[in-house]
């Protein structure tokens, strides 16, 4: 099945103001509802990454990680969580970053990652870059490579994929929504 992103985009639903006012909301959720959607997106990153030297998929909390770990399933690499600071049992390391609307912090299990491993950083949505940057410091803390960063959403607008590319890490997203 080949990839539609006026389809994709048909499925999704935008949610005004939420979570504080101003902020579009590009909600993936009713994508995982609708199976055929749910393949596309799936099949396309699987498709990317298949022949990749990738050796593992560094998930941030929580929507990348319903696609991711279809992804990792799929192409029998192991899936590592990033997550909200307090979210991981065991011996962690944090980095704190900005949101469009905030500021937060993620961590990940000090043996999630080792030295030489060729590490793929994904998402649901790159807006602003804070997660996906705080995740690609962790990463390389723990002495992996960020090959590249993914996610089905890019916000143009809010610079964050610039900031990735900024630091020397390609992003790959399969749409983007243009404009706040």
């Amino acid at each position: 099945m080949s990839y539609d992103e006026c389809y994709i985009k048909s499925v999704m639903r935008t949610i005004p103001d939420w979570p504080e006012p101003g902020i579009q909301f590009r909600d993936i959720t009713p994508l995982f509802k609708d199976p055929k959607a749910l393949r596309m997106i799936a099949d396309s990153f699987i498709q990317r990454y298949i022949d990749s030297e990738i050796t593992h998929i560094a998930s941030i909390d929580a929507r990348g990680f319903l696609i991711a770990s279809i992804m990792a399933y799929q192409l029998n690499i192991p899936l590592v969580l990033v997550r909200k600071k307090g979210k991981l049992p065991g011996e962690t390391i944090h980095e704190e970053y900005k949101l469009e609307y905030g500021t937060a912090s993620v961590e990940m299990q000090l043996d999630a990652v080792s030295e030489g491993d060729k590490v793929l950083v994904f998402d649901d949505l790159i807006a602003t870059g804070g997660t996906i940057l705080a995740a690609c410091s962790l990463v390389k803390q723990l002495g992996g490579e960020v090959v590249e960063a993914a996610a089905l959403i890019d916000l143009p607008d809010l610079q964050g994929s610039a900031r990735i590319q900024e630091i020397g890490v390609p992003v790959h997203t399969l749409m983007a929504y243009e404009g706040l």
